[in-house]
């Protein structure tokens, strides 16, 4: 089990892994191939996936929902003309395309694009999560909007575009959460809170307004 100093450790660690994906400059960017896959042409409003490097609360997530899927955000082409990924790792933000696929594991990512009847929503969805920028990570993986986590991101997005969210919310119960009770524990002050919904990775990337990409 973590102690209360082992997980401020990880948390500060988590913060380091945030802060290397910090955004660089255009100059940087044209050094750096794309992303692991040349094949891939980035498109606005794409929902990218990936594994993020091995730690117990990204091992408990993965494990909980059977998914190779820890982290996801959303693709858009910023002001500078330059493809950046949307997302909640630290404080929400726009992170270089390139920055976010290496931060993952082995560079690997999953991609999910809206099917074509819904991408007319699209420029809302996007600007609807620029208005979370800055919110803090929330290790809680509560629904509400003190604080947000990555696929909590995506969802409230929209949601807030459309008024429906993508994927379905699940309760902490429903997982496969036994195996990971220690890190629960850790992170909830000894409790393992069954009744609170949230909205995984996994089930987000199987909305039905999504399709797969294949590269």
């Amino acid at each position: 089990m973590l102690s209360g100093m082992r997980f401020a450790v990880f948390l500060f660690l988590f913060g380091v892994l945030a802060a290397i994906a910090a955004p660089c400059d255009a100059g940087d960017l044209k050094k750096a191939a794309p992303t692991k896959s040349a094949t891939y042409q980035p498109q606005e409003g794409d929902i990218l996936f990936q594994s993020l490097p091995h730690m117990p609360i990204v091992d408990a997530i993965e494990g909980c929902t059977k998914s190779p899927f820890s982290h996801c955000g959303i693709v858009h082409k910023n002001a500078q003309d330059i493809w950046v990924v949307i997302e909640a790792i630290g404080p929400v933000r726009e992170s270089p395309l390139p920055l976010w696929v290496m931060q993952g594991r082995d560079s690997k990512f999953w991609i999910r694009r809206l099917k074509a009847e819904y991408q007319k929503e699209i420029p809302a969805f996007v600007k609807a999560a620029k208005v979370y920028q800055g919110k803090p990570y929330d290790i809680h993986y509560r629904m509400d909007d003190d604080a947000i986590y990555c696929s909590e991101l995506i969802y409230k997005a929209y949601r807030d575009a459309t008024g429906t969210g993508l994927g379905s919310l699940k309760r902490l119960g429903d997982l496969d959460w036994k195996p990971w009770t220690d890190v629960i524990k850790s992170i909830e002050g000894g409790n393992v809170p069954l009744e609170r919904e949230m909205i995984t990775p996994k089930s987000l990337a199987e909305a039905e307004e999504l399709e797969v990409v294949e590269l």
